[in-house]
């Protein structure tokens, strides 16, 4: 019996794998995010760094009002870097916006206000690294280089049946060698742009859609129901736990704060005077007669205290648990702050380059009804 091949019909050539994420994307894929449809590096550099660890809705108002403050590199560079982190408060990660800040400036003295076309020279500039290099040259100048964040490997991981945590060195570098490995001739924006897609809407985390995934027909994962293990998790340690104890100095029109050190935790925001953790007051009692002594110095009378609730925090390394003692007090005039620390508005909390855990336990510390009587 004669076949159609034997027939000498022509057959369909199987899509390669950048052909059907190129064709998803054209038809399924995102096309009005704010900084798509645009060959400015500085706008797109910008989006990669705020979607590093940020969901893109999340992103996007902080995108927009970044961009009315800060509308070029130019902008961005000859600004107070605690401006910067003003505008940045929120979203977290906050040695992103110091590495935003320092890359700007090393943009405008260094490379003449351009960002560099060559993804290696992009990847050695402060907070970028070599995803988002390609991803900005892809996106602002077309060159033809390979993506891996998070997204990308799982799609990766899932489609090709990678076992082992992609950050471990031998996974990543094998991932790496497979994405360049997959980059198509032409179209490199639709490619790319198809990639952060696809992992970020249908290849999910948790649930993915694989009945309308375009690369179902040869995923690995999905052929032997295996979405759920791979990527293969990043094997679990345990968290240690920190405590930190915090006065809240209030007169009720201000409040006194302090300017983080510029790296660590919270480098470069403002945040509550803390007492040492290695010495914390061993009662109630103590702490207020820290409390009293520490208002003295800060030329106020120290009227009432009360403790609050303990606020616990995780960051990705440790726990934290904030034990806070508001203290009302009466500044005497003229009330200056000690050197790197300042009497803020009360009613400039809300925009203030505050950690989001500290401007929630002030917002709710400075309420008449959680205030001391």
């Amino acid at each position: 019996m004669m076949t159609e091949r034997d027939s000498g019909a022509p057959t369909a050539r199987p899509r390669s794998f950048a052909e059907q994420i190129i064709d998803w994307q054209r038809h399924l894929g995102r096309h009005d995010l704010p900084w798509q449809n645009t060959r400015d590096a500085y706008r797109i550099w910008l989006s990669e760094i705020m979607l590093q660890q940020t969901q893109v809705a999340t992103a996007i108002p902080y995108y927009t009002r970044f961009l009315e403050r800060f509308p070029d590199v130019g902008a961005l560079a000859a600004a107070p870097v605690n401006t910067v982190l003003e505008h940045w408060a929120g979203l977290g990660y906050y040695a992103r916006a110091r590495n935003l800040h320092r890359c700007a400036q090393t943009i405008v003295y260094e490379h003449g206000g351009r960002f560099p076309v060559d993804p290696t020279r992009l990847a050695a500039l402060p907070g970028i690294g070599r995803s988002t290099a390609a991803a900005i040259s892809a996106f602002a100048y077309g060159t033809r280089a390979a993506i891996l964040d998070g997204n990308v490997k799982r799609v990766l991981a899932r489609c090709f049946g990678i076992d082992g945590f992609p950050g471990t060195a031998k996974i990543e570098k094998e991932m790496w060698a497979l994405a360049e490995s997959l980059l198509p001739a032409t179209r490199i924006e639709a490619y790319t742009q198809g990639l952060m897609d696809l992992g970020a809407s249908v290849c999910s985390r948790t649930k993915p859609a694989c009945t309308i995934c375009p690369l179902a027909g040869g995923c690995i994962a999905c052929r032997d129901g295996r979405q759920q293990e791979l990527p293969t998790p990043k094997p679990k340690k345990l968290l240690p736990e920190r405590e930190t104890h915090v006065f809240i100095l209030s007169d009720g029109q201000h409040v006194l704060l302090e300017r983080r050190p510029p790296l660590g935790i919270w480098g470069g925001l403002l945040a509550l005077p803390e007492i040492g953790h290695d010495r914390p007051p061993e009662s109630l009692s103590a702490w207020n007669e820290a409390a009293a002594a520490f208002a003295g110095r800060h030329n106020a009378q120290l009227l009432r205290t009360r403790e609050l609730p303990p606020l616990r925090h995780t960051f990705s390394h440790f726990h934290l648990t904030i034990r806070a003692l508001y203290c009302a007090i009466e500044r005497q005039m003229p009330s200056a702050a000690e050197s790197g620390r300042e009497w803020l508005p009360c009613d400039a909390i809300g925009t203030a380059a505050l950690p989001p855990p500290l401007r929630r336990l002030l917002q709710a510390a400075l309420t008449p009804d959680n205030s001391p009587n």
